[in-house]
């Protein structure tokens, strides 16, 4: 009987977290652009960060969520550190917004909101109603699952076997707060195991001390799933997660410390009896509403000194050649907020663009002096162009199997043609340092005057190349009609180069062996431009 009871309670946990996912999509659909379009509008401001954070998390009905698209944010490049903290620590706050509905207790509506909820969702047509349908159905199965929760753990109670004193299930107050932190990490949901802990309160399980010491222990798991987000990130995503968690943790040992004033504190703004059944719900939401709102009070006045003291605690380390050996921008996690992984792919192909323009122009110095050191780092951003196209390409092909928006699904294939130009510039600069390292080994010999020449046909082609990567970041009217003259031009060099080439070969004064590699040079720089050309043909139609 015992496990029957379990198994139904269990049931009952699942019921919650389906209706948490459901009202969080609904309310995703019904206001969800309203707030990425309200990011633009944080700027510096911490509480208006504070506030945005708050607005994430009680859409998404999780402060991990809405952690974990902050950290996305700052992978992005959308927002700074000292943005991102106010953010989150907003989140516990929206949190408290779940937490306190939750508290209402009013299942007797669940079967109802049910009824209603799958009413609008089946059998409506409009776009609104039914993503309304979604967010009662939602509100309903957790009132649900709520019920039935409570009602199976009120009978283990009385099992001696089990529960015959609470000590076994959670034995000491800091045991309760590392339980509360696993319950969140292992529903991927702060709201969700604070619901968790109100059934088991609820149903005498634990004491009100105990599930109080949960609650707060839930904040230090939203920190851990947040901190597993940031793997891979950038720098600036892992000092983020680093600080928040440094930040709940203090404030965690803070209140253990003082915990019999915090509860007093909890009892001013509760019920009269706050450890009596049909109150310990509301308590336990008072609770999480407290403490999250100190957390914020406290530290939100800090996020500055926090953000100056960021590249002091954890340094950035540079890849090699200065340059990372992957992307940097682009995070897997938001592929299902396709605004933001656009977002992040358009920061990604900027900062692939900008590797291949430098490695351009560092190529091009190797013509005055070759340095075989500067030569290998060159190579080496090659490398990293590769692995970034790779990732960058597979990103975009998984974006689009998402559902988006006409404008969006037509820039996808745009970037992914963009990415793999770019690609093959750098491919080609690398085999103009392979020419050049070539040359330099065998001793070859290049005339003055096809010394000078070739020299003129790399400036040449690094115009284009400027005004290429320019088109990607900020495209101009002209710029379309500029890289054609320029292309032309480069056409018309290279022409007559190799028609100065073949009177030097004709004449003696250049060798077949040299002669090869300097037709091979002028082939590669022509190729260059023609990618040029094309990125910026191709950003050209987009427009």
């Amino acid at each position: 009987m015992t496990l029957l009871y379990i198994l139904e309670a269990l049931g009952g946990l699942g019921l919650f977290i389906l209706g948490m996912k459901s009202m969080s999509g609904g309310l995703q659909k019904l206001a969800g652009d309203r707030f990425r379009r309200s990011l633009e509008r944080v700027a510096g401001n911490r509480l208006t960060a504070a506030l945005l954070g708050s607005s994430l998390s009680a859409l998404f009905q999780s402060s991990s969520a809405a952690c974990i698209l902050t950290v996305g944010f700052v992978n992005a490049g959308l927002i700074s550190l000292y943005q991102a903290l106010g953010i989150l620590l907003g989140t516990g706050i929206g949190t408290t917004l779940a937490v306190q509905f939750i508290a209402f207790k009013i299942t007797s509506f669940a079967l109802p909101a049910i009824f209603v909820g799958v009413l609008l969702k089946c059998f409506c047509t409009r776009r609104r109603w039914v993503n309304a349908g979604e967010l009662i159905l939602g509100a309903g199965l957790i009132f649900l699952g709520l019920r039935i929760m409570e009602a199976n753990l009120l009978p283990l109670q009385q099992n001696a076997l089990l529960f015959g004193h609470e000590s076994f299930l959670i034995p000491k107050r800091a045991t309760a707060v590392i339980f509360g932190a696993l319950l969140a990490l292992l529903v991927q949901s702060g709201s969700t195991a604070v619901g968790i802990a109100m059934a088991l309160a609820g149903s005498g399980l634990v004491s009100f001390d105990t599930a109080a010491a949960m609650v707060i222990g839930e904040l230090v798991g939203t920190s851990v799933i947040t901190a597993v987000a940031s793997i891979g990130g950038t720098l600036e995503a892992k000092r983020t997660v680093l600080f928040y968690f440094l930040i709940n943790l203090f404030a965690v040992v803070v209140v253990m410390v003082l915990f019999p004033s915090f509860l007093r504190l909890v009892a001013v703004v509760s019920p009269s009896d706050m450890t009596a059944s049909s109150a310990i719900s509301r308590s336990l939401a008072n609770a999480h509403t407290l403490f999250s709102a100190l957390n914020a009070c406290i530290f939100l006045p800090l996020v500055g000194f926090f953000a100056r003291s960021a590249p002091r605690i954890l340094p950035g380390r540079q890849g090699v050649a200065g340059v990372e050996l992957r992307t940097v921008f682009i995070d897997p996690r938001v592929i299902n907020t396709p605004p933001i992984a656009l977002l992040q792919a358009r920061n990604e192909l900027k900062r692939m663009a900008e590797i291949v323009r430098t490695m351009y122009a560092e190529m091009a110095d190797q013509f005055f002096r070759y340095d075989a050191k500067k030569a290998s780092a060159i190579s080496q951003k090659e490398t990293a162009v590769d692995i970034i196209q790779r990732d960058i390409s597979d990103f975009l092909v998984s974006l689009s199997r998402k559902p988006l928006p006409p404008e969006n699904s037509y820039e996808i294939p745009v970037m992914l043609q963009l990415v793999s130009e770019l690609e093959r510039v750098g491919d080609q600069a690398e085999a103009v340092l392979e020419y050049l390292r070539r040359k330099k080994e065998e001793k070859l010999v290049f005339s003055t005057t096809a010394m000078t020449e070739i020299r003129s046909l790399a400036r040449k082609v690094q115009e284009l190349m400027v005004l290429a990567t320019d088109t990607i970041d900020a495209p101009q009217g002209e710029s379309e009609e500029k890289g054609r003259m320029i292309r032309n031009e480069v056409a018309l060099m290279r022409d007559a180069m190799l028609n100065n080439h073949l009177k030097r070969l004709s004449a003696g004064k250049c060798t077949v062996r040299a002669g090869l590699i300097y037709a091979d040079m002028i082939s590669a720089f022509a190729k260059i431009a023609d990618s040029c050309l094309t990125i910026i043909e191709t950003k050209r139609e987009f427009i």
